[in-house]
């Protein structure tokens, strides 16, 4: 079966974030889109209740197409 991951977004005061959670181990990556455009990258390792709590904060799904645009402009 193919990995198939999950992308969120939550925009806040001065800056959002995106998130990318695998279906494989809760693994994943966190971004962070400053207001000078730097994005942030963050690898995770995230607990079975990842998704309870990105609803809870307010995180809405968006589009993979989305999370990779921003992805591009990190340092790998």
């Amino acid at each position: 079966m193919a990995n198939i991951a999950t992308y969120f977004k939550q925009t806040f005061e001065d800056y959002q974030v995106l998130v990318k959670v695998n279906s494989d181990g809760l693994t994943g990556t966190e971004l962070i889109i400053h207001p000078d455009g730097k994005v942030e990258k963050t690898e995770m390792e995230f607990d079975e209740e990842i998704f309870d709590d990105l609803e809870e904060d307010g995180f809405k799904s968006c589009s993979p197409l989305e999370f990779n645009l921003y992805l591009t402009k990190t340092k790998s």
